[in-house]
């Protein structure tokens, strides 16, 4: 059962990681970047590392998509595409 759990996680992270070389907005790929951090979370819990779990939980998804988050910010990246599209029929 582990096994199984613990290949669509592996699925999960890779699709995740090729999303965000993939991804024309910068949003997204963030998203999916803190997707992959989860899966790897997952995976930790699985392997019975709680303690490296949270760590990665805290740094991996947490810290790291909120700092990409206000770096596009600063950079003024942070536009999404489809609210920009409706601002202009409008």
């Amino acid at each position: 059962m582990i096994t199984w759990v613990a290949l669509v996680v592996v699925v999960l992270m890779l699709a995740s990681a090729v999303a965000v070389l993939l991804l024309r907005s910068f949003v997204a790929a963030v998203a999916a970047s803190s997707v992959v951090g989860l899966g790897l979370t997952v995976l930790f819990v699985l392997m019975r590392a709680p303690d490296v779990a949270m760590t990665e939980a805290a740094v991996g998804a947490g810290l790291s998509g909120v700092i990409l988050a206000l770096a596009l910010r600063r950079l003024g990246l942070w536009h999404i595409e489809a609210a920009a599209e409706d601002r202009d029929r409008a």
